[in-house]
């Protein structure tokens, strides 16, 4: 069975300045191994004079691939932070790469941990996170005379409307979250004293951001 998770809506990136070193993270949402190796190619030949470049991805419902590289900063200063963060936020299908040039300052390892981290989680907000979340959609077939009755209803429902389309009868194409399915067709018939015709179309993820749904 498919699981909700989050994970980016777009590209992001943000840049700080800490004790003279400049932190520059970059995230995007991937959806294949190939993907990320592709970004982090593109970033790494954009900064090839950085002092590291610090790439991180995490692919998978269950989280089954995951890769970072500390590129020559101390051992657990860099990659993991932010692999656990990302852990952490249940974020995933995304890759982050951070860049450094240093500055001359040393920060010491708790420093360089924060400064990574922190960097990520700068490029995580401006590529905003988003809800992937499983629905089933439904065809609801019902006659004219239900359908101001059945509109209130999915309104009013935990439901999102994708289209209506009109023949002999009004066909209402709706998402509901597949937990809430055998709920969702209880509620219906009830309305509809029975009358409508409930088919099952598909199971797709929308994209949830801010409460609102941006696909389907």
């Amino acid at each position: 069975m498919s699981i909700d998770y989050k994970t980016l809506l777009s590209f992001g990136e943000a840049e700080e300045v800490i004790n003279k070193s400049k932190f520059i993270g970059y995230a995007m949402p991937i959806n294949s191994e190939q993907q990320a190796l592709d970004f982090i190619e593109k970033i790494k030949k954009k900064h090839w004079n950085a002092t590291h470049n610090v790439p991180v991805y995490l692919l998978g419902e269950k989280n089954e691939i995951q890769r970072y590289s500390d590129d020559g900063e101390p051992s657990g200063t860099a990659g993991i932070p932010i692999l656990e963060m990302l852990k952490k936020e249940e974020i995933k299908n995304v890759v982050i790469v951070v860049t450094r040039y240093y500055g001359g300052i040393k920060l010491g390892t708790g420093g360089l941990v924060r400064a990574y981290t922190n960097a990520a989680k700068l490029a995580i907000n401006e590529a905003k996170v988003v809800e992937r979340v499983v629905n089933e959609l439904f065809l609801i077939r019902i006659d004219y005379t239900l359908h101001g009755k059945v509109q209130n209803e999915l309104v009013n429902g935990e439901y999102i409307i994708k289209e209506t389309t009109y023949d002999d009868k009004v066909n209402i194409f709706v998402y509901c979250r597949e937990e809430l399915s055998n709920k969702f067709v209880s509620r219906i018939t009830d309305v509809s004293n029975g009358k409508a015709a409930i088919e099952e179309k598909d199971t797709v993820y929308l994209t949830i951001y801010d409460g609102k749904a941006i696909d389907g």
